[in-house]
């Protein structure tokens, strides 16, 4: 088969001594299993991957046999891909629509509502519950009280704990 057929080929390689590397014989052994491994993972790259894998594979000499080349063969495609789409995730052009957002700055009052938002976040729930009822909702200590089933001076004191919070919160 030859490369425009979109079939992974082996290029012809001289035989060395040994003939071709374990690694490179194994590889053309289990070159339709490897594709059908990547075509699952990878459906448009699985035929580049595993050509890449037989260019990796193709002179190396491991240092010592090879107990399982499949296996190998399997990492090393796998490394290969994610190395890939690695690389392509860096290259992705910007869409040009998105541009102007990119150049746009926070104004003040966004600022002051990611912040509340933070510190709202960062009380605990007892804290925040009785916050957020009286400077969200607007509701009068009273109105709390009876709505969660506390007394006012629960009210109070939970809601002295939490401006305190808020106020440590900004200083730093």
């Amino acid at each position: 088969m030859s490369p425009l057929d979109g079939q992974i080929t082996a290029p012809d390689t001289p035989p060395s001594e040994g003939g071709t590397p374990p690694l490179a014989d194994a590889y053309l052994r289990h070159r339709d299993w490897l594709t059908a491994l990547l075509a699952r993972r990878y459906p448009q790259d699985a035929d580049d991957i595993a050509q890449d894998t037989w260019l990796r594979v193709h002179d190396y000499q491991p240092p010592r046999p090879v107990r399982s080349p499949k296996s190998l063969l399997a990492r090393i495609a796998l490394n290969l891909a994610a190395s890939r789409f690695r690389r392509a995730a860096r290259e992705v052009p910007t869409d040009p629509a998105l541009e102007p957002l990119a150049d746009q700055t926070i104004d003040a009052s966004q600022e002051q509502a990611i912040l509340f938002e933070q510190m709202l976040l960062a009380l605990p729930p007892k804290l925040r519950d009785v916050f957020a009822l009286n400077h969200v909702r607007g509701l009068t200590y009273r109105e709390i009280a009876q709505l969660r089933g506390i007394s006012v001076k629960a009210v109070e004191k939970r809601m002295t704990q939490a401006i305190a919070r808020c106020a440590d919160m900004i200083r730093s």
